[in-house]
């Protein structure tokens, strides 16, 4: 994916991009309260601890700021739930996890102080995919 992204930005002569490279979800070398705004889209649910990898964002925005996640999220129940179970074995190749539901996001913004849920909208055409929005707070949440 990183050659393909290089000969992309190639083609495309986008000068204002200086480099491309792999990095760690989980440990980014960014320093704390550096962005306004932190997108991560198909991330959070493809990476070994999601936990870790929200955690890195959030600590690297700033108070007032946004995260921004488009992710995949498996449903409770229903008819999307067992196409999801069956389609498992297959979907487990593109990173895909059946296992990652709502409550993983849940549990971790309870667990934190500082950042709250403003929006979490499925996206169509099935809602398998949702698009989050987290708020850092001003005062850090009282912590």
């Amino acid at each position: 994916m990183l050659r393909k992204a290089q000969r992309r930005v190639v083609g495309l002569s986008l000068t204002n991009v200086e480099k491309l490279e792999v990095v760690d979800a989980e440990h980014l070398s960014f320093a704390d309260a550096s962005f306004d705004v932190v997108v991560a889209n198909h991330v959070i649910s493809t990476v070994p601890n999601p936990e870790a990898a929200l955690d890195e964002c959030a600590r690297m925005l700033r108070p007032g700021g946004e995260m921004i996640l488009l992710s995949r999220i498996g449903a409770d129940a229903g008819l999307r739930h067992l196409i999801e179970r069956l389609l498992q074995p297959i979907v487990c190749r593109l990173g895909w996890r059946a296992e990652f539901r709502w409550d993983r996001f849940v549990r971790w913004t309870e667990g934190r102080t500082d950042v709250r849920l403003i929006e979490r909208r499925p996206m169509p055409p099935f809602g398998h995919f949702s698009l989050l929005r987290f708020a850092k707070l001003e005062d850090g949440g009282g912590a």
